[in-house]
């Protein structure tokens, strides 16, 4: 697949997506969270082609479920979209099972689990503090109840 377009996810993402398309020399959009409550009230922001391919840039993902709805609006506009980029995951179970429902692709640069890894090879974190951690990963949402 030939990437046409790049889209980044608003807010955090924009920059990042700028400088992907820039690299790449292609055009750049970017989707807001929901369409804009005045003027032509645009979800995505930028002009893409139908069947035009994207890659969406993403800086985070937790459960997926923003990063979706971008992805969703995209294809709506009629964007082809060949998958995500993100910065970092924690790696929910969640998000992989919402990327895996929206069938998009989702590559990342780094993850919780690599995070971990290194902030103990380091040191700046103790033994105890990563089966903490790691804890909390397994059930974020039922942490300290």
């Amino acid at each position: 697949f030939s990437t046409e377009a790049i889209a980044g996810v608003a807010t955090g993402a924009i920059a990042h997506g700028v400088l992907v398309a820039d690299l790449m020399h292609l055009p750049f959009v970017y989707v807001r969270s929901e369409p804009k409550g005045h003027g032509l009230e645009n979800q995505v922001e930028g002009y893409l082609n139908p069947g035009q391919k994207v890659v969406v840039i993403e800086d985070l993902i937790s459960t997926g479920s923003s990063s979706i709805r971008a992805v969703e609006a995209l294809r709506k506009q009629g964007a082809e979209v060949l998958g995500m980029v993100a910065i970092f995951t924690y790696g929910f179970a969640l998000a992989r099972e919402n990327f895996r429902k929206a069938a998009c692709t989702l590559y990342t640069l780094s993850d919780y689990d690599a995070l971990l890894q290194v902030a103990a090879e380091k040191s700046f974190i103790s033994s105890g503090q990563l089966q903490i951690l790691r804890t909390w990963r397994q059930s974020p949402e039922t942490w300290m109840q």
